[in-house]
């Protein structure tokens, strides 16, 4: 088990690298909060998952590190993981280049509420992944003991 955790930490921290490096080579400077607050936000809801997948479903959290288009066996799969791959790479670069270019010009309110739909969007995630009713669509393992829904 110690070595799933240490490859999830090792995996968790390359993430975290090549994000940082999409979005503030492109932008060209370090300073941009946006960017450190985005990524703070990323970094801290990957943390919590791993933290709880280490203790509540490993095997979960085994497959989950094998992902990407390159785990996938059926091609179509394979196509929607590089499409989805990309566009994840894209919502990285792109706003590092409005920063860089000054395209446009995004009020800090904006901003801020954006950062609070990625909070609510993986407090989605978390409800989900916990919920007996969407083990199946969600893969989480049959094994675990599940917190209540809301019901």
């Amino acid at each position: 088990m110690t070595t799933l955790n240490t490859r999830a930490w090792i995996s968790l921290a390359v993430l975290a690298l090549v994000m940082a490096f999409l979005v503030f080579v492109p932008a060209g400077t370090l300073r941009y909060w946006q960017a450190w607050l985005y990524l703070s936000i990323f970094a801290g809801a990957s943390i919590l998952t791993t933290l709880y997948l280490m203790k509540h479903d490993p095997a979960l959290l085994e497959r989950r590190m094998r992902g990407g288009p390159t785990a996938e066996t059926r091609p179509t799969q394979k196509l929607i993981m590089l499409g989805a791959s990309m566009g994840f790479v894209g919502l990285l670069v792109v706003p590092a280049l409005d920063v860089r270019f000054g395209w446009s010009i995004v009020s800090p309110g904006v901003v801020l509420l954006g950062d609070a739909l990625v909070i609510a969007g993986f407090y989605c995630i978390s409800i989900a992944r916990t919920c007996p009713d969407t083990r199946n669509t969600a893969n989480v393992s049959d094994t675990v003991s599940y917190p209540s829904c809301g019901r």
